[in-house]
């Protein structure tokens, strides 16, 4: 394998919020870079491939090896993507384990590594933090 195809772009922040076609995930997004940036101290970078046009915001960088496997590749440890129908919240670990808190953060989905949100009003902004922070702790 090649490495990953999702790479750090120079496509500026607020152009690329601009292209989402929704103005409820539009401002969801600029409330959520403000937020990650605050908690990550990283700034906020699009990642993505022109060839495949399915962009992230990913917020710092570190390098990781799969099980298994020898070669490294980059990844971010918080980000997120404002998908047609849910806003997809990327983090470094196992979300499925934070029972507690996934109880307190309201309405949504989640996969090992992804909290699946209809819009940021449903959630609990304060428990979204939490997990945010989590995933900037090694």
């Amino acid at each position: 394998m090649a490495g990953l195809v999702t790479q750090p772009t120079n496509r500026p922040i607020e152009g690329f919020i601009q292209s989402i076609n929704n103005a409820s995930k539009q401002s969801d997004s600029r409330v959520l870079v403000k937020l990650m940036e605050e908690i990550t101290g990283q700034k906020a970078v699009v990642w993505g491939n022109e060839k495949v046009p399915d962009f992230l915001i990913g917020f710092g960088e570190y390098t990781y090896t799969r099980k298994g496997g020898k070669e490294e590749f980059t990844w971010f440890p918080v980000g997120f993507a404002a998908r047609k129908t849910k806003m997809t919240i990327y983090l470094n670990f196992d979300v499925s384990q934070e029972t507690d808190l996934l109880k307190e953060l309201g309405k949504c989905t989640f996969g090992k590594g992804c909290l699946y949100l209809n819009k940021l009003a449903d959630v609990n902004i304060e428990v979204l933090k939490k997990l945010i922070a989590k995933s900037t702790t090694p």
